[in-house]
């Protein structure tokens, strides 16, 4: 199982992006999907998770801003990011929970994806 992401890109600010990553193989069930970031010289945070369930969390400096969303038939997770500010370049990655493959049931407790680059500049 792999996940790919897609979307990044340069944008100005106030500008919008829709980042999108899809978990390959034939997956039974995904718990939480999300969203970290990870600017240049600082550490990896949290920016949105979303359940199976539908619940959703978000970091406080991108609340009202961004928004998560999930295809669970699609097994893919989808970040639209708007009103983007500098402070929001960083390279965003993927991140899945307790994710289970067909056809052997096997399990995976934690997978990331490669990263893609978000750069908000004008």
């Amino acid at each position: 199982v792999q996940l790919v992401e897609s979307g990044g890109g340069l944008v100005q600010p106030g500008g919008s992006l829709r980042l999108s990553c899809a978990a390959s193989g034939i997956i039974a069930s995904i718990d939480t999907m999300g969203w970290y970031r990870q600017a240049p010289g600082k550490q990896r945070e949290l920016v949105a998770v979303s359940t199976s369930g539908g619940n959703t969390n978000y970091a406080d400096s991108v609340k009202g801003r961004f928004t998560i969303s999930r295809d669970n038939a699609k097994k893919t997770v989808y970040l639209q990011i708007n009103s983007l500010k500098p402070e929001d370049t960083g390279v965003y990655y993927c991140n899945a929970n307790n994710v289970q493959e067909l056809p052997d049931f096997r399990w995976y407790r934690e997978l990331w994806g490669q990263g893609t680059l978000v750069t908000v500049s004008s």
